[in-house]
Order: structure tokens, then C-alpha cells, then sequence
């Protein structure tokens, strides 16, 4: 109000005035005005919560009108020193250019972010430019607001580190591996170079974990680490992809050699003993490797190459390449786990019954039970492919189960149909997987309860490999089957790598002789001696013995004549169903 009236008061001129002298009332209602709009922007930038300043365009770089307290404090500057000092902050804080070209634009806002300094330990800011209502007279305005925002930076920095890092090792985890080998196929495919993904598992670990406990199984881990970085050059990246499972990525100066190269260091490196405590440890790994190729786009197809050729590493003792279709195989292996899912719970699956021959009397002695799959739209899917996608998707125990019970209840079954107990028993194949994770005990018992069937008409039949992954556990559950006074066999011996300690130990009663020793025993006399030893042993131990694939007369009776007690194969039966093999043994056994 004071301004209108002193505005008014002025507004007319006085006739004296000389008009070719500046009018001294005009000069005091301009002061006025200024003293007014400075402090009206005064208060206008105080009331601003965050740094602010406003910035005129002048015929040299943009300078700063006004600035509010917490501008000069972000600035560094006291009330005493800001003056005259102001317009050195947009040169220190690099701002000139990027305000006079949105002052010379037609914009209206602008926002970006600005670091002071090092990206790491420097001052990150959030820069707002908003063009200011423009006033004849005056030059052009905007106004420049800063948002300190490093605190949040710096969090979210710790935060990325601390999710983009394993904690136990300090190594880059599984989703910066990721993002490692996605950096890498980009610059593959705009430059050129080559690279390829190693993953690297420990064999033995669990069984480590589950004796020595999780906190020495941490220090392996840990140890593990420190070795495998060793073992790499420089700008090769080792990260921990999971539990004892480590990625790798290489980048291939001389070709894909380096990465076979780096594998075989990485073996060298774990292959010297570690000494936890009062242990020395020997620690085995296998390794698969994944090369890049223009197929792949993205990283979780070349480390699933490498996690495949891993799997094959586990099996040969070898390090491993990736081969193109591998997913494709591993992709029917998961369709073939899910249809043999559905045709356990359909009881879609049927056993077949190859005869077991007395060489001494001719007559059988008994039927091993073999599964069988006929596929509705595939056909006939042989056992070489389904058994193994059972073992490993764990099906193999319901599988397990449902043989034990089909094969107790078909020979009670012929024992009706005959009229009499039929002297034959019936062996049936149990999986290393089912021997581990089922109760293999309780699994008998129902079998033999459910059909009626004498525990010394049942003939279980294992594999070296069986007894070889746990042979504490396998001894265990052996001696408890012999409480239903059932028979053991070992199956496929000779191909394994057996202890003849265990085998004193371990109450089997049938030792069955792989066909890979029977059928080379004609043409080739190293296979009649291994033959010959294990007849031998067998002898010295009280065990009898079973040779498989017997396909011609004259193997059964060089057999016979060695002292090989039964035997199985094409030359007496193919595998029969039911029906087949009861008629069989009655016409037979006649």
C-alpha cells in the first residue's frame, strides 16, 4: 500500500520540472520497486526447501541475481563471502553452458544429474532449470534449484555392491556374473573378440559339509576361492554362482586353447591337498566349458551351456566342452521326466521277465525282472533312455517300488496259476539313487507283505556304483534286508571299482558277470581269465555266480565247464512278458 501511494503521489509531473533532467521522483519510485522485488525474491527463495538460486541472462555468461542460504551453504560459501563470489559457483560446478543453452531453447524445464568430483567419494546433485515469468524491462530469468542427492547415491551404491557380491567369499555372485557375460556378448557382437564361460563344481563337497559341519565347509569354500583366483590371469572374472559352484569368464586372446588352458590350471590348483585344521583334504572338481557363438544373445544360455558340459565333466573325470544339442537333448530328457511321471501314476509301465538258467541242470532258476515303457505315440522306449531320466529327476523310487511290488505279486500269481509254489525266484533291480534316498527296507516289506511271497524268493539286484558312493550306508541297509532272508546280487561286477575289503563284508550272495567280459570270451583269452578270476573268487567267498549275456551254445558251455553257476541271455530267452515267461518255465522245468 505504502508503494501505491507513493507511486500515485508521484505519477504526476511538476510544470517547473526541467524534462532534459532526469526526474529525481521517478529515480526514487524506481529504488523503491528494486528494494521491493529484491526483497520479495528474497523471500521467495527462503521459502524454497532445497538450494536455489535465480539466474539472469546477461550479455556475458548467466550470472546469479539471488541465491538463498542453503545455495551458498551447498556452494561452501558463509553469508560473509558469498558476496561477489556467487557467479564462480556456476563456473566450479560446470553450469554456465548447460544454462545458457536452455535460456537461448524454448524449453520450459529442464532436469539432470551433475557429480562433483569422482564418481566414487564425490557430490551427487539433481539439476532443475525453470524458466521464470518474464518481466518487460528485465533481462531473462530462471531459476536453478539443487537436490544434494549422495546420500541416496552412496546407499544405493552399497546396496548394489552388497547384492551384486557373494558374502561369504567377497566374489562377484551369480547375478553379476550375469551381468559380467551380457557386458561381454554386446562388445562380442560390436567388436569382434571372443570369449568363452567356465563353471567349476566340487565334487565331494556335500559329503564334506554333511562330516565336517557348515563352518568348515564355509573355510573349504573359502580356501577354494583364494586358489581358483590364483590360477587365473588378469581381466579374467571368477565369481560364486551358488553353494560350491564357481563361474568364470575368459576372454580367448589365442582362441579357444586359453579356456582348456585355464581348466587345466584350475585342476592343478585344487589338485594339491588343503589343510583345514587337523584335515588334509583332497578336493576334486569338474569343469565345463561354454564358447561364445553368434546363436547366443543372452548370458543365461552360455552359462546352462556350461552347467550342461559340467554335468558330463561329473561323469568322465574329463573337463568337458559344450556341444550344439545339448539343450535340445536336455530339453527332451525334461518332456521324457514329465510323461514318465504321468505313466507311473497311470501304471502305464509293464515288467518283462528274462529266465535265469542253471548251467548244471538246465532247468530255471529264476526271472529278472526288467522294466518296460511301451509309449503311446513314441512306441517302445528302451530302458537305456528312461531309467537314467528316472535316477536323476528321483522318479526312480516310486519306479523302484512299483517293480518290487509287480514282480512279488506276478510270481504269486504263477504260484496260484500252477497250483503249487514254483521253485523260482525273481530278482529285481534296485537304483544307487533309490538305495539313498528311499527305505529301501520298508519298501521290501510292504512288497513281500502285499503279495505273500517268501523273503528267499526275492533276489535284489545292485551295482558296484550302489555300494562304491556310500559303502557305510550300503552296508547298513544290506544287512538289514537279510532280516526277510532274501538273496544280494552284484550287478555288472568286474566294470566297477570294487573293494575287496567291502566285498568280504558286505553280505552278497551272487556275484553276476558283466557282458562285456562273457562276450569277448571266445575270441579273446584275457576275457576267459578275468572270467576264470572271477569264478574264483567267488568260489573262495561262498558266492554264486551269474554271467550275462550269454548269446551263443558254445559261451554256455564254456560257462558250464568253468564252474559259472547260472547264466542269462539271448541264447536261452529274451526278456518275456508274464504270461510268456510262466509258460516258459513250465515247459521248461517239465
Amino acid at each position: 500500500m505504502q508503494f501505491a501511494r507513493i507511486s500515485r503521489k508521484l505519477s504526476f509531473r511538476d510544470a517547473e520540472h526541467d524534462e532534459s533532467r532526469p526526474d529525481p521522483r521517478v529515480q526514487i519510485v524506481a529504488d523503491v520497486f528494486n528494494q521491493y522485488s529484491q526483497q520479495a525474491r528474497r523471500n521467495f527463495l527462503a521459502a524454497i526447501p532445497i538450494a536455489a538460486a535465480v539466474i539472469e541472462r546477461r550479455d556475458g555468461p548467466p550470472c546469479i541475481a539471488a541465491a538463498n542460504a542453503r545455495f551458498q551453504t551447498l556452494a561452501g560459501l558463509t553469508l560473509d563471502s558469498a558476496e561477489g563470489r556467487l557467479d564462480l559457483v556456476l563456473q566450479r560446478f560446470r553450469l554456465v553452458e548447460p544454462i545458457r543453452d536452455f535460456l537461448q531453447s524454448a524449453d520450459h524445464s529442464r532436469e539432470f544429474e551433475w557429480c562433483d568430483g569422482e564418481s566414487i567419494g564425490g557430490r551427487h546433485l539433481l539439476v532443475q532449470i525453470s524458466r521464470l515469468w518474464k518481466v518487460d524491462g528485465m533481462p531473462e530469468r530462471c531459476l536453478l534449484a539443487l537436490l544434494d542427492r549422495t546420500a541416496q547415491v552412496e546407499t544405493e551404491r552399497s546396496l548394489r555392491a552388497e547384492m551384486l557380491h557373494d558374502s561369504l567369499t567377497g566374489l562377484p555372485n551369480r547375478a553379476a556374473f550375469n551381468e559380467a557375460v551380457e557386458a561381454a556378448i554386446e562388445r562380442e557382437h560390436e567388436h569382434g573378440g571372443a570369449f568363452a564361460v567356465l563353471v567349476v563344481d566340487l565334487t565331494r563337497f556335500s559329503r564334506f559339509n554333511e562330516c565336517m559341519g557348515s563352518l568348515a565347509g564355509d573355510e573349504l569354500i573359502i580356501t577354494v576361492a583364494r586358489r581358483l583366483v590364483s590360477a587365473l590371469r588378469s581381466g579374467d572374472m571368477l565369481a560364486r554362482l551358488g553353494g560350491d559352484e564357481f563361474g568364470i569368464l575368459l576372454r580367448l586372446k589365442d582362441g579357444p586353447g586359453d579356456a582348456l588352458h585355464a581348466a587345466r590350471r584350475i585342476q592343478a590348483a585344487l589338485s594339491t591337498p588343503f589343510r583345514l585344521s587337523d584335515l588334509e583334504i583332497r578336493v576334486d572338481c569338474a569343469v565345463g566349458c561354454a564358447l561364445m557363438s553368434d546363436r547366443i544373445s543372452v548370458s543365461e544360455d552360455i552359462v546352462r551351456n556350461a552347467q550342461l558340459a559340467m554335468k558330463r565333466a561329473k561323469v568322465s573325470g574329463r573337463v568337458e566342452v559344450y556341444q550344439p544339442g545339448e539343450v535340445l537333448a536336455a530339453r527332451q530328457r525334461f518332456s521324457l521326466e514329465t510323461e514318465l511321471r504321468r505313466a507311473i501314476e497311470r501304471d502305464d509301465l509293464h515288467l518283462a521277465y528274462q529266465p535265469v538258467i542253471d548251467l548244471e541242470t538246465g532247468r530255471v532258476a529264476g526271472f529278472e525282472a526288467l522294466a518296460r515303457w511301451k509309449h503311446p505315440e513314441r512306441g517302445e522306449i528302451s530302458p537305456a533312455e528312461f531309467i537314467p531320466v528316472a535316477e536323476e529327476s528321483g522318479l526312480i523310487v516310486p519306479l523302484g517300488r512299483w517293480a518290487l511290488t509287480t514282480a512279488t505279486a506276478t510270481l504269486m500269481d504263477w504260484d496260484r496259476t500252477a497250483g503249487r509254489p514254483l521253485s523260482v525266484h525273481v530278482a529285481v533291480n534296485v537304483s544307487a539313487v533309490q538305495l539313498h534316498r528311499d527305505d529301501l527296507k520298508s519298501a521290501v516289506r510292504s512288497a513281500l507283505d502285499d503279495s505273500g511271497l517268501a523273503g528267499e524268493r526275492l533276489t535284489l539286484e545292485l551295482t558296484e556304483s550302489c555300494i562304491i558312493a556310500d559303502p557305510e550306508r550300503a552296508m547298513r541297509v544290506l544287512h538289514g534286508l537279510k532280516e526277510f532272508s532274501g538273496r544280494i546280487a552284484m550287478d555288472d561286477f568286474g566294470t566297477g571299482y570294487s573293494s575287496l575289503a567291502y566285498l568280504q563284508r558286505l553280505p552278497i550272495d551272487i556275484l553276476k558277470i558283466d557282458r562285456s567280459f562273457v562276450t569277448g570270451m571266445l575270441a579273446d583269452r584275457d576275457s576267459v581269465g578275468i572270467v576264470r578270476a572271477v569264478l574264483s573268487l567267488a568260489d573262495a567267498l561262498g558266492m554264486d555266480t551269474t554271467a550275462e549275456g550269454v548269446e551263443a551254445v558254445e559261451l554256455a558251455q564254456t560257462l558250464a565247464a568253468l564252474g559259472c553257476t547260472c547264466a542269462q541271455g539271448f541264447h536261452f530267452a529274451r526278456p518275456l512278458p508274464s504270461r510268456e515267461a510262466l509258460a516258459y518255465l513250465l515247459d521248461r522245468n517239465a
